[in-house]
């Protein structure tokens, strides 16, 4: 499966932005789904996950209650809903494509990513 991500821009403190992540290929419904990012100077790091469904969902305790992941079936993509963004959620976020279950681990497939910046 390829991934393109997007939706990436600047934003201040405090507002909101969404990515999308749109699949390639006809079994996107197979697998689980996760965003990750990675800020300048340190390591990639998860932010959430979610089941092929839909119905369940993991964060990052940094991303917990601000940031909502929710993915549509029919149309390929999964989105990750960013609110009350801090300057420290300011990185290059992935999106990424894992057979099974949802999980902090273990992503098969890579998109692009796309930069997010949060000013101050």
């Amino acid at each position: 499966v390829q991934l393109q991500a997007s939706g990436g821009g600047l934003v201040q403190a405090g507002g909101s932005l969404r990515l999308s992540c749109a699949a390639s290929g006809r079994t996107f419904s197979s697998y689980a789904m996760g965003w990750f990012r990675q800020a300048p100077g340190k390591e990639r790091e998860f932010v959430g996950s979610i089941s092929t469904t839909g119905s369940s969902t993991l964060y990052a305790d940094s991303v917990k209650g601000r940031f909502t992941i929710s993915r549509d079936n029919a149309k390929n993509t999964v989105y990750l809903q960013m609110n009350s963004l801090k300057p420290e959620d300011t990185a290059v976020y992935y999106c990424a494509a894992r057979s099974g279950t949802y999980s902090r681990y273990d992503y098969d497939y890579w998109g692009q990513g796309t930069l997010v910046t949060v000013s101050s």
